[in-house]
């Protein structure tokens, strides 16, 4: 299957798991995608590669990158070739997700009220205290039905041995979904065939089932509650994710100067007057949000408001205070979080991971420095970070002296090769290295889960960071039955 001229010279990565070849050949969810491929010419898939680009471009999807001096927005690649999970791997990854969901919302509610898990001493109570994400002012709120995560993205990666494993937890304004609906489209556009004939599941129907839980969690018990989407406004990296959204949900797109709160109550201008409204769906950091209460320079967010969310007036998505459960040094006790809150043995394993703060586990990272990675526990975007089998003598030293200063505020874990799947670049087939970020929807009906997700790519030769923002694609992501 391989010998064909776009796929003659592809060579798997040693000691990385290909999710399409295997040492026997083919793994046979991928037979019917290089059917298709090995018919067409390298010129022809070249023509594709470049429609994708132009249907982006059409589309104005987009992502920033704030330090670029070339300009602050980039269309995100995309690769033709998608990546593809079998019915039985998807079920697995499933179940693994909603279980740690389950479990991390009761730990959001144990950790703002009786806070049990701390004093039974399953997760450090230090370890809490000196998270920055630990909203102190949300402490006691009522959420409705005790769900602080309605929106997530958990990031996946899969190892040499074929083993998924959970890399990190998003539960705050979790980013990427419309590049997954928009990579499905474009690939419609591009291989109509290829999609029909391999009965892929469906992914165009998240926008309404977001709607709906989001309709479901209104105070007011009206026929149609007021929902909006609050953005931080067009120089967000994410605006473009903000705009669809709203769009695909027909609900407003406002900002902060759009709503107002009065008698603990929020309401949205409009040119018929005051719209009382039901539902925030934020994508706003909880910093930002409340000038009153948190940042008071911050003029991106609605004074009052978490004094209506206090008596239980609006709904905020996600909840105010999820920061503190995906802190990268609390993600180490998730595990032990799923046997204390479920008396389940984890279907989905974190990555080893070493606590900083802990002094033999530093000593041993520092001892094996050049097989690890360094993390700031409260940065994403792949910031922050130090790969250690690619930094400079002075990078390393650079790290080793923050992570003395402030061991509390880093972890570090061994350097696992990510899988890889064939991109299409400089006109051949090449394997590059992806992770996986399946997004779960959860409301009073349960956790729904889009089947696929967004694969992100690290477009760069060897490397394993895969956020747009340090180069990185995306692909479409298929499961089928």
């Amino acid at each position: 299957m391989l010998d064909s001229s776009v796929f003659s010279d592809y060579k798997r990565i040693p000691g990385s798991w290909d999710e399409m070849c295997m040492e026997e050949g083919i793994r046979s969810q991928y037979e019917q995608v290089l059917r298709t491929l090995n018919s067409l010419s390298a010129g022809i898939l070249a023509n594709k590669d470049k429609q994708a680009s132009e249907l982006f471009l059409q589309q104005g999807i987009t992502f920033t990158v704030y330090s670029n001096d070339e300009g602050i927005e980039r269309i995100f690649p995309f690769d033709l070739i998608p990546r593809i999970i079998t019915g039985a791997e998807w079920a697995h990854i499933e179940a693994g997700i909603v279980q740690r969901l389950k479990a991390l919302n009761l730990f959001l509610k144990d950790i703002y009220s009786d806070q049990q898990i701390l004093k039974d001493g399953i997760v450090p109570a230090e370890l809490i205290a000196s998270c920055p994400q630990y909203t102190r002012e949300v402490f006691g709120i009522k959420v409705p039905y005790d769900i602080f995560v309605h929106i997530s993205g958990i990031d996946l990666i899969r190892g040499a041995d074929g083993t998924f494993y959970v890399l990190e937890d998003n539960l705050r304004t979790p980013s990427g979904v419309s590049y997954m609906l928009e990579n499905r489209e474009v690939t419609k556009r591009l291989f109509p065939d290829m999609l029909s004939n391999s009965s892929v599941r469906m992914v165009n129907n998240y926008p309404l089932e977001l709607y709906n839980i989001l309709v479901s969690l209104a105070p007011r018990q009206i026929a149609h509650p007021t929902v909006v989407l609050m953005t931080p406004g067009v120089f967000n990296a994410a605006y473009y994710e903000h705009t669809f959204l709203a769009r695909t949900m027909g609900i407003p797109l406002v900002e902060g100067r759009d709503l107002m709160v009065d008698n603990h109550k929020v309401y949205m201008k409009t040119t018929m007057g005051l719209q009382q409204v039901d539902v925030i769906y934020r994508r706003i950091d909880d910093d930002f949000m409340d000038p009153l209460v948190f940042r008071p320079d911050s003029a991106l967010g609605v004074p009052g408001i978490l004094g209506a969310y206090r008596k239980g007036n609006v709904a905020l998505v996600n909840a105010f205070g999820n920061g503190v459960a995906d802190d990268k040094a609390v993600y180490a006790y998730v595990p032990a979080m799923i046997k204390y809150y479920l008396n389940e043995e984890q279907i989905l394993p974190n990555v080893p991971t070493f606590q900083m703060a802990d002094t033999d586990a530093r000593d041993h990272v520092f001892k094996n420095i050049h097989s690890m990675v360094i993390k700031r526990t409260n940065q994403s975007g792949g910031y922050g970070m130090l790969m250690g089998n690619s930094a400079t003598d002075q990078d390393l030293a650079d790290f080793v002296k923050a992570v003395e200063a402030d061991p509390r505020n880093f972890i570090a874990q061994p350097i696992i090769n990510l899988s890889t799947v064939p991109c299409f670049l400089n006109n051949r087939f090449e394997p590059r290295h992806v992770d996986l970020r399946p997004f779960a929807l959860c409301g009073p009906g349960g956790i729904k889960i889009v089947p696929g997700g967004l694969t992100r790519v690290a477009l760069r030769e060897g490397s394993l960071v895969v956020n747009s923002s340090q180069g990185g694609g995306s692909k479409d992501t298929w499961v089928i039955n």
